[in-house]
């Protein structure tokens, strides 16, 4: 397999770029701060691990993988996977499953998968993340209660007798109330920002977290905070696996590289299509997944969690003016100083807060407008997202894009038999 080592022009060329790639490193880091804290909380696993993968993985996938403006790190989609795996196997399988889906990726890379994975039909990308976006959702319902999680491995069920409990035993109302607090300030900040014409560029999300820990303090209400963060980058913590329970890790971690590869290669694809005005790919798909896999391996030996490209980060990286993959570093660097120096203050930062700003990018990655349109395309195009965007939500992800490509498939057949019988 022949990979092409870094070039000239995946770093900056001038000071201008330069400076372009450190505003939008910064953007992004400001962006990703809360989403890595959730998802990981999401998971069952620290603050700190999410932390580590957003630092780790964003570095190793920047300077090994295959496109300039992708940003790694934990993912909504990756969570949903980990939540039952956690479940059946506990948060100490995480770091063995990292490192075997790492290695299955890189297998991946090797066989040149990544350009028929990069060829997943626009009808499936978009029903698999409508359904991912409501399972985001509907995981903070235990953080947003402060109720414990029910029991379980499928989404909506659990979701059901969360609240179901929730109901029984009473409801958090101060929680909630910081819920629709974040939500409020999420959504109403942009507006403001523009009315008042802000020449600082500061994430809603970051926005609003800041806001809500602050109002908690002053108010000193009574709701569930992240807590300690270490001053460190993390550690390896697989040392409870047996060798002999790796045999079970390997159908989990196998699903885990399946989701890593295509949701890293469809982040890339999204990347160029927002660069280049023809959607020609120039990034090289083999070659991304040499640096997810390292990536993961990368986040799991420092008692991180499996990651992948990120298609809201990077979406943020390209629109923050980003000119090569040095902003993704500026990215990680930032992150780094933030651990070191804000541990403290991110420690204080309100669970409810975080579910808050989950459940707002959920409805931004949802975009409902987006949706509609896409379903008055085609019947065929409208019912391939459907069935994905039900499969995703009801059974799993790795299923939802698997029945998505066949029912892709059969509506193709479908329509040539239709028009061999008109003809």
């Amino acid at each position: 397999m022949r990979i092409s080592y870094l070039s000239r022009n995946d770093f900056p060329a001038n000071r201008s770029d330069l400076n372009n790639d450190l505003v939008a490193g910064l953007t992004v880091a400001i962006v990703a701060l809360p989403l890595a804290l959730g998802f990981a909380v999401t998971t069952g696993m620290s603050a700190a691990a999410g932390l580590t993968t957003a630092i780790i993985a964003g570095l190793v996938a920047a300077l090994f993988g295959g496109s300039r403006y992708q940003v790694s790190g934990p993912t909504g989609a990756m969570t949903v996977v980990l939540i039952p795996i956690v479940s059946k196997y506990g948060v100490k399988a995480i770091p063995a499953l990292g490192l075997l889906a790492g290695v299955f990726v890189l297998i991946a890379a090797a066989l040149r998968l990544g350009t028929i994975m990069n060829k997943v039909p626009w009808a499936v990308v978009e029903g698999f993340t409508v359904g991912i976006a409501i399972v985001i959702a509907l995981q903070q319902l235990p953080l947003a209660l402060e109720i414990d999680k029910a029991d379980g491995d499928k989404t909506v069920p659990i979701a059901y007798q969360t609240l179901r409990s929730a109901l029984e035993i009473g409801m958090h109302w101060q929680s909630i109330a910081v819920v629709a607090l974040t939500l409020v300030i999420k959504f109403t900040y942009p507006k403001l920002s523009r009315n008042f014409g802000f020449k600082i560029y500061i994430p809603a999300s970051a926005v609003s977290i800041l806001v809500t820990t602050l109002v908690v303090n002053i108010f000193n209400i009574s709701v569930h905070t992240i807590g300690e963060i270490p001053r460190s980058v993390g550690t390896w913590a697989g040392g409870d696996i047996a060798f002999e329970d790796f045999k079970f890790l390997v159908l989990p971690a196998f699903l885990i590289a399946v989701l890593a590869a295509i949701e890293s290669l469809l982040s890339a694809r999204v990347a160029d299509g927002m660069v280049h005005a023809k959607g020609t790919a120039k990034y090289s798909p083999n070659k991304e997944l040499i640096g997810q896999g390292l990536a993961t391996i990368g986040a799991s030996l420092f008692g991180g969690m499996p990651a992948t490209g990120a298609i809201a980060r990077t979406s943020v990286n390209v629109r923050s003016g980003a000119k090569t993959r040095i902003a993704a570093v500026f990215h990680s660097m930032t992150l780094l100083i933030v651990v070191f120096i804000l541990a403290p203050i991110i420690s204080a930062i309100p669970t409810a807060a975080i579910a808050g700003v989950l459940i707002g990018i959920s409805y931004r990655i949802l975009n409902p407008a987006a949706i509609a349109e896409s379903l008055r395309t085609t019947k065929a195009e409208a019912m391939v997202l459907i069935i994905t965007a039900l499969v995703t939500l009801f059974i799993d992800l790795i299923w939802g894009i698997v029945i998505g490509i066949l029912a892709h498939f059969a509506t193709v057949a479908m329509n040539k038999i239709s028009k061999g019988r008109k003809d």
